[in-house]
């Protein structure tokens, strides 16, 4: 079994330090011509991210301004000294929820602390190597949450997108479609035609110009259309005011005191979790589509310090955004120097454009979350889990999904992972096993199969009452009450047991405490253990815990036909 590795101090170095080489070992060299694609890639995923940002701060119970500010701060932090050279970080339609609900409860000051919790939380998982092992959280899980949350993203907009009048919309997920429901004869028909209009634009974009970033067009084209034709439906200046024309607000380092980190910290751990698991995903997307390789403890702890620094200036939670790294790539960008340009096409529109930003209608703005909450809930992926996955992948996935639409989302991740390491225990436990070999080493006595040294220690396995048992795969709690119950389905109790270790990869703590307890019994009935073909792991492991003098060296034998003589 493979260790956790301690990360050294070179496994921690950005990506954007390749720049300053002349080569590395991959054969990238930057260049001019390198930095002139990454202003272009740069500059139209900024583009791409002006909306989204405004658009998830809004859904999420922010404002406008603090999309902007996350996407600049978290995605300048990200690429600087991230571990992806194409990774772009910014606020997130995973996110929505999970904020939605601690700004609820603990107002933006608990948004701001379990962030910056969770920041450090980040940082602590990529230096303690933890990076390379967040993202084999199981397939399942993610999907349905996944699933649950473009649910809920796409129930948080209808409000906007249909112009109901409705004062004050609930959290909850039922509460809120009876609200829905019960406003349904104050439709505006304005509103609903600006929303379909946005979502009309987007799927044509896709389909017949797939390279134009259709969510920033669209917000454009309705804009455009809203303030020509003079058509009455909110926009963001009547609901949020004016955003300033000016540079990031001022930093603001709040006093976190223990009882509000014992308050946030669950939220903090969900932000942290899910960080860690989107932005390891995206940056595997990336590698996917622009053949690199990232560093995951690398990226850990550059999204660690990108939301710390989103939230001192005003921000909200980031982590690294897979349709905005795809587009990213898909421009033509080279290193990380295209995030930076993404952040600083960010900054230029706050400085020049924000006042426009005003005007654009909060029906397009929910027609693109609607579309993104689409993309997020991969209704194909969902049921084809559903249809074909074991009963026990299933059941995970939808208390998974029906916990995050019905309960809250930070329970659900808790849930989720805890699901996850029951569904790996019982999957270890399913290929484990401790099984009799007596039979089956006679049977092949029986068959020829047997040299002939071997052969006389089979032989002697009766005349000198012996019994054979293996312990297959990794010894540990789940596989310790198997081994109390071999002594009870013994008829009489033999001269010799013989463990053969030589399919045990490890073994943790239960494990050794059931073999000094099998130890116990055995010498209740005056029977001796031998221990045979052990493993290194188990072997040192044994030797630590006191095991193997408890037991006798001379009990811990190297091969299974040495034991059998042993015994004669």
């Amino acid at each position: 079994m493979k260790r956790l590795k301690t990360v050294r101090l070179e496994d921690l170095i950005p990506r954007m330090a390749e720049l300053f080489r002349k080569k590395n070992a991959g054969g990238f060299a930057y260049s001019w011509g390198a930095f002139g694609r990454d202003c272009v890639s740069g500059f139209l995923v900024g583009i791409v991210a002006m909306p989204l940002a405004m658009a998830f701060s809004i859904a999420a119970g922010g404002t406008p301004a603090q999309g902007l500010y996350t996407a600049i701060i978290a995605g300048f932090f990200v690429s600087v000294l991230g571990g992806s050279r194409f990774q772009i970080a910014g606020p997130t339609g995973a996110f929505v929820v999970i904020i939605y609900g601690i700004i609820s409860r603990q107002g933006m000051a608990g948004l701001t602390a379990a962030t910056i919790i969770a920041g450090i939380l980040l940082i602590l998982m990529g230096l303690s190597g933890l990076g390379k092992f967040i993202k084999y959280i199981p397939y399942p899980v993610t999907t349905g949450f996944t699933t649950g949350v473009g649910l809920l993203i796409f129930s948080q907009q209808v409000k906007d997108f249909f112009g109901l009048d409705i004062a004050q919309s609930s959290p909850e997920f039922i509460e809120k479609w009876m609200q829905h429901f019960s406003a349904a004869r104050t439709i505006d028909i304005t509103t609903l035609a600006v929303g379909l209009g946005t979502i009309a634009v987007i799927i044509a974009l896709r389909r017949l110009a797939p390279r134009i970033p259709g969510a920033a067009v669209a917000v454009f084209a309705s804009t455009v259309v809203c303030y020509i034709f003079k058509l009455q439906t909110p926009t963001i200046g009547d609901v949020f005011g004016s955003i300033a024309s000016s540079a990031l607000p001022a930093p603001n380092f709040p006093a976190i005191t223990l009882a509000t980190v014992r308050d946030v910290f669950p939220d903090a751990f969900s932000i942290a979790l899910l960080a860690a698991i989107e932005s390891l995903l995206s940056a595997v997307v990336a590698d996917g589509m622009g053949g690199d390789r990232h560093n995951s403890n690398t990226e850990l702890m550059a999204q660690g310090v990108g939301n710390i620094a989103a939230v001192i200036f005003g921000g909200i939670p980031a982590t690294g955004a897979i349709a905005r790294t795809a587009a990213n790539i898909k421009s033509g960008a080279v290193s990380p120097v295209s995030g930076v340009i993404h952040s600083v096409t960010l900054v230029l529109f706050v400085l020049f454009l924000a006042p426009a930003a005003t005007m654009i209608p909060l029906a397009c703005l929910s027609a693109v979350l609607m579309v993104v909450s689409w993309d997020m809930s991969n209704l194909a992926r969902f049921l084809r889990i559903v249809k074909t996955a074991p009963k026990s992948d299933v059941f995970v996935l939808l208390c998974t999904f029906a916990l995050t639409v019905l309960v809250d989302l930070t329970f659900a991740v808790e849930i989720g992972v805890l699901l996850a390491v029951f569904l790996f225990i019982r999957r270890m436990i399913e290929i484990a096993d401790v099984k009799p070999q007596n039979n089956e080493l006679i049977s092949a006595l029986a068959m020829g199969n047997m040299e002939k040294d071997t052969e006389k220690s089979i032989r002697a396995l009766h005349s000198n009452d012996i019994e054979v048992y293996e312990i297959d795969g990794p010894f540990f709690f789940g596989v310790a009450d198997m081994l109390q119950n071999v002594l009870l389905h013994l008829a009489r109790p033999p001269k010799t047991v013989i463990l053969r270790m030589r399919a045990v990869p490890a073994i943790d703590s239960t494990g050794i405490a059931a073999l000094e307890s099998f130890l116990m019994n055995c010498r209740g009935r005056k029977i001796r253990l031998v221990i045979t073909e052990i493993c290194p792991q188990p072997k040192s492991a044994l030797e630590k815990a006191g095991f193997t003098a408890a037991c006798g060296r001379e009990n811990f034998i190297a091969t299974l036909e040495e034991a059998i003589e042993s015994c004669n």
